[in-house]
């Protein structure tokens, strides 16, 4: 990009700031008319929501904002690429997604497409397709060359289901060619994609592979995201939870590069509802070393009745003296046992645990509802934990705000 081009993008912060969402709705609203068939590919949820657009507005606008300088994002633009690889998204699909964010931008701004604001916007996008495209290669080679991996849409089988809560089911998957699965990182994820009747289409979603490596099985622990106040039911959740054992589903290769950085050192595991599968996941790695480090298990949910895993947990940490555990419930039951269910009451607050268990030598991962996380990560640099220290997988299309 020359200088020209580069003060024209960093010209449309402002506007950015201002309308970013209306662009990006507008943005999707376009593209998935003129191409249907990307409806299999995008989360519809997130598009009925809203959030894939607040999402795309807020990137669109730090893009512009780093333009001159695009490398500081480059932490994000891998956590993006590794989401892209798990649906599939190939390097011919950048030049459908640039020409209607091009377009978007002609219309929603009035200006001709032979404006040079376009043209300036035309090599910003180019510069980071390129980006995203070489880093996607080199995730999809690693996985060309993992045994068991595979690219694409694989068909597995649901071998199992076991209710772990009120809300919460894990899946067993087994592939149906009955071919090897991948060695992959405790705390990764997959996607997985499913028919939904109300939509009459497929639809991807990702979810964190809720336990280690295992030979002949992966498995899944999905929260059923029912209706509440105006929050619509989930549409892949619940078709989840309403198949049976047997039925097949489409799975992608396991990937992301939120996992166990060192088991070799003091670990802790800070989790909101659902968001303790990566961390039951890298607790399972751990035992598999006999848990070498002192580990410390932080976990917060509403109540016992939505307490997933509570029993696999109490069953580790009578076994392994290295393993400490906290529990909060926001709200417990009449019949939750202060002591025994639960340690804390109300939000999970860090500064009202045993200092002794949140080591500064420690690594910390984080992983829960967006608030949840930003709020623990807070209190953590309040507690003297250096940031470089901490690792967090939030939920959704959004990110911790570090």
């Amino acid at each position: 990009m020359n200088p020209q081009q580069i003060d024209l993008v960093k010209a449309t912060v402002p506007v950015l700031r201002e309308n970013g969402v209306a662009l990006t709705s507008y943005f999707y609203n376009r593209m998935l008319s003129n191409n249907p068939d990307l409806k299999e590919t995008f989360n519809m949820g997130h598009q009925r929501s809203g959030a894939q657009a607040q999402a795309l507005a807020n990137a669109v606008l730090a893009y512009a904002e780093n333009i001159e300088d695009p490398s500081v994002l480059l932490p994000v633009v891998e956590l993006i690429a590794h989401k892209h690889v798990s649906l599939n998204i190939q390097a011919p699909d950048y030049s459908i997604v640039g020409e209607n964010l091009l377009r978007s931008i002609s219309e929603v701004l009035n200006i001709s497409m032979e404006d040079p604001l376009i043209d300036a916007w035309a090599q910003a996008y180019g510069q980071l397709a390129d980006l995203f495209i070489t880093t996607e290669k080199t995730i999809y080679d690693q996985h060309q060359q993992t045994k068991g991996s595979w690219l694409g849409w694989r068909h597995f089988k649901i071998a199992k289901k076991i209710q772990e809560s009120s809300e919460i089911t894990s899946f067993y998957l087994q592939p149906t060619d009955g071919g090897d699965l991948p060695q992959y990182e405790a705390g990764q994820y997959i996607s997985v994609r499913v028919f939904v009747e109300e939509l009459g289409l497929k639809q991807p979603r990702q979810y964190t592979l809720s336990t280690s490596s295992q030979t002949d099985y992966l498995r899944i622990s999905v929260k059923r995201e029912d209706q509440k106040d105006d929050l619509v039911a989930g549409w892949v959740s619940n078709t989840l939870h309403n198949l049976n054992e047997g039925a097949e589903i489409e799975v992608s290769a396991p990937t992301g590069n939120f996992f166990l950085v060192n088991q070799n050192k003091p670990n802790v595991f800070i989790s909101g509802g659902v968001g303790l599968t990566p961390m039951v996941a890298m607790l399972n790695q751990l035992v598999t070393q006999d848990i070498p480090q002192p580990v410390t298990f932080i976990h917060a949910c509403r109540s016992k009745l939505v307490h997933a895993m509570k029993q696999h947990i109490h069953d580790l940490k009578e076994k392994y003296t290295n393993l400490k555990t906290v529990t909060a419930y926001e709200h417990p039951y009449g019949n939750d046992q202060h002591g025994k269910d639960y340690d804390l009451s109300g939000r999970l607050d860090l500064s009202a645990i045993d200092s002794t268990l949140l080591s500064p030598q420690a690594d910390y991962y984080l992983c829960g509802p967006i608030p949840f996380m930003a709020e623990q990560h807070k209190k953590l640099i309040a507690l003297g934990i250096p940031a470089e220290n901490i690792y967090s997988e939030a939920f959704g299309t959004g990110g911790v705000q570090h």
